[in-house]
C-alpha cells in the first residue's frame, strides 16, 4: 500500500485521490495546504489524515512514500525538490515544471536519491491511447497528424474583467500552451517520439501568456499541427491520416473515442470502455512503477522532450516566466 500525501485542496486534487483510492493500491495519509484550516477542511471527508502547513515537515515525515503535488504550475519544481531530497517519491501534475531545465534538474536529482519522479500526464496512460498505438500500423505511412485541445476556460471572463486569475498570470507559469497544448504534444510525441524541428505561433494576452496557438513537428515524412486554446471552445476530432487509412480521435486529452476509416471499407469502432475518472490510470502505472521499484521509465523521457518543445515554443512566441529567469 502506497502512502500518499498531497499538496493542493483543488478539484483536480480530490479527482486524483478518488483515482487512486480506487485502485487499491493507495492510502491517503496526509494534506499539505498553506493553512492547517483550509488543509483540515479538505481532509475531514477522507477520515483519520495528518494536516500540514509545512512543506519541509510533511517530507521529513514518517506518514508517507510519495507526493502527489498540484499546486500551481511555477510552484511544481521547487516543491518536488524538497521531497525528493528528503527520499519521497513524487508524482507532479502536468507540466511537470516550468521549464526544460527545471525538469533536468529534477530527473538527475531523482536519479541521484533513487526515487521515482513521475509526471501525470492522464492522456497518455488511458486504454484508448494503447488502442491508438496498437493500430497505427494499419494506416500505412503516416502522412498528415492534426491534434486539437481547445477549451474555453472558465476563469477568461475573470481576466476579461480586470481580475488576475492563475490561469493567465504568467507568475505562476500558466498560459494555453502549458495548460492545454500539453496534453496533444505529450501524446505526439509519445507516439512518435522527438521530432526533428518545431515551429510555434501563439497570441498573447496584455498579461503576458498566450491565450491560443499552434505548434508543428516536423518528422521525415509527416507534420503533426497541434491547436490549443483556452479562449475558445473545439469540437473537431483529432486526427492521424496514413496513406491506406485515418485514425479519429475523440477529445484527444483523455482519447474518449478511436475510430478507423479505411479507404472503401467501412468505419470501425476501436473505442474500449474507459473509467470515468481517467486518472485511475496515472495512478495504476504510479503503483506499478512504484511496486516493481522502478526509478528510470520512459515517462521521464517523454517529459524532457515536451518541456524542451513548450521552453523553446514560449521562446518564439514571447512568453518569459520569473522561473525563467531563475
Amino acid at each position: 500500500m502506497i502512502r500518499l500525501g498531497v499538496i493542493g485542496t483543488n478539484w483536480i486534487t480530490d479527482r486524483f485521490i478518488s483515482a487512486a483510492l480506487s485502485t487499491g493500491h493507495y492510502q491517503l495519509t496526509a494534506v499539505y495546504s498553506r493553512t492547517l484550516d483550509k488543509a483540515s477542511e479538505f481532509a475531514s471527508k477522507y477520515g483519520q489524515v495528518k494536516c500540514y502547513d509545512s512543506l519541509d515537515d510533511l517530507a521529513n515525515s514518517d506518514v508517507i512514500d510519495a507526493v502527489y503535488i498540484a499546486s500551481p504550475n511555477s510552484l511544481h519544481a521547487p516543491q518536488a525538490k524538497v521531497f525528493i531530497n528528503a527520499g519521497k517519491h513524487v508524482i507532479g501534475e502536468k507540466p511537470l515544471a516550468s521549464n526544460i531545465t527545471e525538469v533536468q534538474e529534477l530527473v538527475a536529482l531523482a536519479a541521484e536519491k533513487q526515487v521515482l519522479l513521475f509526471e501525470a500526464m492522464v492522456a497518455t496512460y488511458v486504454p484508448n491511447f494503447d488502442v491508438i498505438k496498437k493500430a497505427l500500423p494499419k494506416l500505412g505511412r503516416l502522412r498528415k497528424v492534426y491534434f486539437s485541445y481547445c477549451q474555453y476556460s472558465s476563469r477568461y471572463q475573470k481576466y476579461l474583467n480586470g481580475e488576475n486569475p492563475n490561469t493567465f498570470n504568467p507568475v505562476f507559469s500558466n498560459g494555453s500552451i502549458m495548460d492545454i497544448g500539453v496534453y496533444p504534444l505529450s501524446c505526439a510525441i509519445a507516439l512518435f517520439g522527438e521530432p526533428g524541428s518545431m515551429t510555434a505561433q501563439g497570441s498573447l494576452l496584455d498579461s503576458g501568456v498566450d491565450a491560443h496557438g499552434t505548434l508543428v513537428l516536423h518528422y521525415q515524412d509527416f507534420d503533426v499541427t497541434i491547436a490549443h486554446s483556452k479562449v475558445s471552445d473545439g469540437f473537431i476530432a483529432s486526427e492521424i491520416q496514413g496513406e491506406q487509412g485515418t485514425l479519429l480521435v475523440d477529445f484527444i486529452s483523455q482519447c474518449r473515442g478511436v475510430k478507423l476509416c479505411r479507404r472503401d471499407e467501412p468505419v470501425v469502432d476501436l473505442s474500449v470502455e474507459q473509467d470515468e475518472n481517467t486518472m485511475r490510470y496515472e495512478a495504476e502505472e504510479f503503483a506499478r512503477l512504484f511496486n516493481a521499484s522502478i526509478v528510470s521509465h520512459e515517462g521521464l523521457i517523454r517529459s524532457q522532450i515536451v518541456s524542451a518543445i513548450t521552453t523553446q515554443a514560449r521562446a518564439i512566441i514571447g512568453v518569459r516566466f520569473p522561473a525563467d529567469e531563475q
